[in-house]
């Protein structure tokens, strides 16, 4: 009812928006801002000059921008008005304002055009009272909208971004053209469909609980999801999701606004691996390994546990690089990182330090006995020899091992004590193992 006051009257003077006591829009057919009154501009913020030409969109947040184009001009194109429309309106200082939104659609001299009456909620009866009494002075106050539905289905159909629109169950009712991209569902495929079909298995239940749970309490969500293609494939998606509520904040619909960020994650996954992992042979660097060394001594505080640290440092290797040269030399460190790595468990760790020194990090070793075993094994497994093509090589490794005691030791001094232990196993003949005092 609150736009049958703006009946159209040939006879009728043409009113000024500013004497109509609420907000007023006028759009041409593509959005484009026509004229507005001053009581929207206090709304709003700015001037009259600066909205002119520019587009209606600007003055909502991006949850109502998607409602208006995938729900309100369509509405208006079939049924050339919408009633009382809950939406956020964007004020002058940049908060939401819950609003009614209005619009009759007009047609002067052969253009359309859309009318655009908003009542701030909590002033809604006063304006709905000052409109009726406003009746003659604006009956030729009505706007327009888009000629076709083509505006709004190209907005839609082109951004680059997926859109997914589901009811309040998950039910998907819309995707957009770049959605069906981005998964390989076509539209007549996933509508109908639960958006659970979208569920990898890279997140568990209390992952989407959280999310939930956010949602229902904020209205919105954003953030990074594993998503799983039609083919079985997934992807990593930067997912922002929006509650749309009705006037009495009941969910009505929920729309998602998804992109590809997979390409951007392997790049930081490698930056990643390169900080912390030694570019020739993979294994952990010097700061992978005083983080695990750390995370060791600080749990070695809550429950007792060992902690052994050896501190190796290979026996002939400047002869091998000496006399078959420095590829050989690099591929006697890679099978020295193999040979290690396939000898320990899946809790301990293989560090390289740099040039020929290895570091294992042993965690809860049995007893001294055990670690003893463990330095043994390792000579024996580096004194195997190497073959490559045509070289073979032959190289040793002396030991330094150091045993967690003092709780208040650090990881910095354990590493030290190692490393003094493997000097005097090198002083002690080399290929040998030593504890350190």
């Amino acid at each position: 009812m609150i736009l049958s006051v703006l009946s159209k009257s040939a006879d009728a003077p043409t009113p000024s928006f500013d004497q109509i006591p609420c907000a007023i829009l006028v759009t041409d057919s593509a959005g484009v801002v026509q004229s507005l009154n001053q009581n929207l501009l206090l709304l709003i913020g700015g001037d009259k000059d600066s909205w002119l030409t520019k587009s209606m969109e600007l003055m909502f947040p991006m949850a109502s921008r998607i409602f208006l184009h995938t729900h309100i001009w369509p509405m208006i194109l079939r049924d050339g008005h919408v009633r009382e429309i809950r939406l956020q309106l964007l004020d002058s200082g940049g908060n939401s304002l819950p609003v009614f939104v209005n619009c009759q659609k007009t047609n002067q001299e052969g253009i359309d055009q859309f009318t655009w009456v908003l009542f701030v909620t909590i002033e809604r009866s006063r304006f709905e009272q000052e409109l009726l009494e406003s009746r003659q002075r604006t009956e030729n106050v009505s706007a327009a909208l888009a000629k076709s539905e083509s505006f709004i289905r190209g907005v839609f159909e082109a951004t680059s971004e997926g859109i997914i629109v589901t009811d309040s169950d998950a039910i998907i009712i819309s995707v957009n053209p770049a959605f069906s991209k981005l998964t390989g569902y076509s539209q007549e495929e996933i509508i109908g469909q639960n958006a659970r079909i979208l569920k990898s298995d890279r997140h568990d239940a209390d992952f989407f609980l959280a999310a939930f749970q956010i949602l229902q309490e904020n209205k919105i969500w954003d953030g990074e999801v594993w998503i799983q293609r039609k083919d079985g494939s997934i992807f990593l998606g930067q997912l922002s999701i929006s509650a749309i509520c009705d006037q009495n904040d009941v969910v009505l619909q929920y729309v998602g606004l998804c992109s590809d960020i997979t390409e951007r994650w392997d790049r930081e996954q490698l930056i990643h691996q390169m900080a912390l992992h030694d570019g020739l042979t993979g294994l952990p660097n010097r700061t992978l390994l005083m983080e695990r060394l750390s995370q060791m001594i600080a749990k070695s505080h809550r429950d007792s546990r060992q902690i052994a640290l050896m501190f190796l440092d290979l026996d002939g290797f400047k002869k091998v690089n000496d006399t078959l040269g420095h590829a050989i030399g690099d591929e006697v460190l890679k099978t020295v990182a193999t040979r290690l790595s396939g000898l320990l468990r899946s809790t301990d760790t293989v560090a390289r330090l740099g040039g020929d020194e290895f570091v294992i990090l042993l965690d809860n070793p049995e007893n001294g006995e055990a670690i003893a075993q463990i330095g043994a094994r390792v000579i024996s497994v580096v004194n195997e020899p190497m073959h490559f093509d045509n070289a073979e090589a032959h190289i040793g490794t002396s030991i330094g091992i150091a045993v967690f005691k003092d709780s208040a030791c650090t990881p910095e001094a354990l590493l030290k004590k190692a490393d003094e232990a493997m000097y005097s196993a090198k002083a002690a003949g080399k290929n040998v193992y030593r504890f350190a005092e």
